[in-house]
C-alpha cells in the first residue's frame, strides 16, 4: 500500500468528523493530509463556552448513548474526560430510547404549576405515538406525509374516543401538554415543525443504549485531545475554501481548491462542511455543479435550528430535585408546534428550560432550548431583549413577579455563515436513498475518470446517527477508510507522484 504516501489529501472543515478522518488517514501512512478550516478555531458545531466563570455547551451537549458502540464515549473515556459515574457498567446498559429520565415541573401560563397526574396521560399518549412513527419506517410505506400529520391526527382521534368522558378542562389542558410536548420534538430533530419530517424515513434514526452524559470540563476536550495527535502543522486556520474544481485537466492532480488568492491541488478532498451550508452554497462550492441526484439530495434533506438560552439566577426558584421545566401555554390545545406571528409570539416556542447539574459545577443556571424559524429570529434581537422576554416569560408562568435573572448568554447558529442552523433531519419528501446519495463520492459510480476525487463526510450523511457527534466521528472514519481500501486495491503503476 506503499503508494498512498504520496497521495495528497484535503479535508474542507476541522470539525469533528474532518479531525476523525484526519487522524485515521496520518495512522495508516497517508503523509500528504491537511485540512483547511474557514474559522479560527477547530471543532465546528463542538463550541464550549462560559458564562461568568461557568463552562457551557454552545452547541454539542451530550455523548447521545455512551456505551461500548460508541466512539466518542470511548475517545473521551480514553483522555480521561468522563465523570465516575458516566464509566460504570449499569450507565452503559440503560436503554432510554433517547428519552430521558428527568425529573420534571410542569408550569401553565396562567401562572400556577400544574400537577403530575394531569400530565402524565398526555406524555404517555405522545410518547406512544412517536415510537409508533418510527415504525413506518420498516414497513416501507408512508400513510401519512409528516410526522407531524400523523401525530395531530392520532392525538385528535384519541381524544376524541378515549378522552370523552374527561372534563373539557382537563381534555383542553392534555391537548395543550401534547403541544408543549411537540416543541421539545421540534428540537430533538432539529426542525421547525414536526410537519417538515418525513413520515416514511423517520425511524432510520437508530438510539444507542447508555444514560446520555456530559464533559465536566466542556465538549471541546474531546477535540482538543484529538487535534494534539495531529502532525504540527496539519490544520491551517482562517482559509475558507471558495470552489472545489473536480475534474480538473489543469494539473496531473485531478482536484482544485480556491482559496482566497490561492489554489490548491489534491488528489482526493473531504468534504466535511455541515448540510446548511452545502444547501446555500453549493452552486459555487463545486465545479462543475453536483450530479442532479445529488443535488436533490441536498435539497430535499432538512436542516434546523435548534438554540440554547442559558439563563444563570443569584438563587434558584426550582425545587432542588427538579431537572426539567415545561412551560404549558393554555391556549395551545390545537396541537400546535408554531407560533402564528414569529415577531410578536417568538418566546412561545422556548418549551421550557433543563437544570444543568450539578449545582455545585454550574451554579443556579439553566438551559432553554428553542428551535425553528422563532429560534432564527430571536438570534437577530439584541441581548436585553432576550432577557426581557425570558424574565416576562419566568414571571408569567411561576407567578413570581420578582424572579429576575442575573444574566444569559444564547447560541446563534442560524446566523453562524459557515453552519447556517444547528443539525440535520430527515425532511418531507426523503428516503434513506437521499443519505446514499449525500455520501456518495465524486465522481459517481461507472464514470471513467479517477475515482474518489471528492467524498463527503458530517453528521448529515450518516444513516442512523445524523445530528449526533458520533455519527460525525463515524463519517469521518468512513472516508478515511474508503481511501485506504482504494490505495491497498490499486496496482503501483497507478499511484499518485508527490509535489507536495
Amino acid at each position: 500500500m506503499g503508494g498512498h504516501r504520496d497521495a495528497k489529501v484535503v479535508i474542507i472543515g476541522c470539525g469533528i468528523a474532518g479531525i476523525a478522518a484526519a487522524q485515521k488517514l496520518v495512522k495508516a501512512g497517508f503523509h500528504h493530509v491537511r485540512i483547511l478550516e474557514a474559522t479560527g478555531r477547530s471543532g465546528g458545531r463542538i463550541k464550549t463556552g462560559r458564562i461568568g466563570d461557568k463552562i457551557v455547551e454552545i452547541g454539542a451537549n451530550w455523548i447521545h448513548g455512551p456505551c461500548e458502540e460508541n466512539p466518542v464515549f470511548c475517545l473521551a473515556r480514553q483522555y480521561g474526560l468522563l465523570d465516575p459515574e458516566a464509566l460504570k457498567p449499569e450507565n452503559q446498559a440503560l436503554d432510554v430510547r433517547g428519552h430521558l429520565p428527568w425529573v420534571p415541573r410542569f408550569f401553565s401560563s396562567s401562572g400556577r404549576e400544574l400537577n403530575a397526574e394531569d400530565i402524565l396521560p398526555a406524555q404517555k399518549l405522545f410518547l406512544e405515538l412517536i415510537n409508533e412513527s418510527s415504525d413506518f419506517q420498516s414497513q416501507r410505506g408512508e400513510p401519512w406525509p409528516s410526522v407531524g400529520d400523523f401525530l395531530r391526527a392520532q392525538v385528535q382521534q384519541h381524544a376524541a374516543e378515549k378522552w370523552k368522558d374527561v372534563d373539557e378542562a382537563t381534555r383542553s389542558l392534555r391537548l395543550c401538554v401534547i403541544s408543549n410536548m411537540l416543541k421539545v420534538e421540534c428540537c430533538v430533530n432539529g426542525t421547525h415543525s414536526m410537519d417538515e419530517v418525513s413520515m416514511g424515513a423517520f425511524g432510520l434514526y437508530k438510539t444507542l443504549p447508555g444514560l446520555d452524559c456530559t464533559f465536566p470540563g466542556g465538549y471541546e476536550g474531546l477535540t482538543q485531545n484529538l487535534i494534539e495527535e495531529l502532525p504540527a502543522g496539519l490544520v491551517t486556520y482562517n482559509k475558507p475554501v471558495r470552489c472545489v474544481n473536480w475534474n480538473s485537466a489543469k494539473s496531473a492532480e485531478p482536484v482544485m481548491i480556491e482559496c482566497d488568492g490561492q489554489k490548491l491541488v489534491a488528489d482526493h478532498v473531504i468534504v466535511t462542511v455541515p448540510l446548511g451550508y452545502l444547501k446555500k452554497h453549493h452552486s459555487t462550492l463545486f465545479h462543475p455543479p453536483l450530479p442532479l441526484h445529488k443535488l436533490l439530495s441536498v435539497q430535499r434533506l432538512g436542516f434546523g435550528t435548534n438554540n440554547k438560552i442559558f439563563v444563570e439566577f443569584d438563587s434558584p426558584w426550582w425545587d432542588a430535585d427538579c431537572e426539567v421545566i415545561f412551560f404549558v401555554w393554555d391556549d395551545e390545545d390545537a396541537v400546535v408546534d408554531q407560533v402564528p406571528d414569529v415577531q410578536t409570539s417568538w418566546i412561545k416556542k422556548l418549551f421550557g428550560f433543563t437544570v444543568l447539574k450539578p449545582t455545585e459545577r454550574h451554579g443556579h443556571l439553566l438551559c432553554g432550548w428553542i428551535s425553528g424559524h422563532e429560534s432564527e429570529y430571536m438570534e437577530t434581537l439584541s441581548e436585553q431583549q432576550v432577557t426581557d422576554a425570558i424574565t416576562q416569560l419566568i414571571r408569567r408562568f411561576t407567578g413570581n413577579p420578582i424572579i429576575t435573572p442575573r444574566r444569559i448568554l444564547r447560541s446563534q447558529w442560524f446566523h453562524d455563515p459557515w453552519t447556517c442552523g444547528s443539525y440535520s433531519n430527515l425532511g418531507k419528501g426523503c428516503s434513506e436513498q437521499d443519505l446514499d446519495n449525500l455520501m456518495e463520492p465524486l465522481p459517481p459510480k461507472g464514470s471513467k475518470s479517477q475515482p474518489l476525487q471528492v467524498l463527503f463526510a458530517g453528521e448529515a450523511t450518516h444513516h442512523c446517527y445524523f445530528s449526533t457527534v458520533h455519527g460525525a466521528v463515524l463519517t469521518g472514519w468512513r472516508e478515511a477508510d474508503r481511501l485506504i481500501s482504494h490505495y491497498s486495491r490499486i496496482t503501483p503503476s497507478e499511484f499518485p507522484k508527490s509535489k507536495f
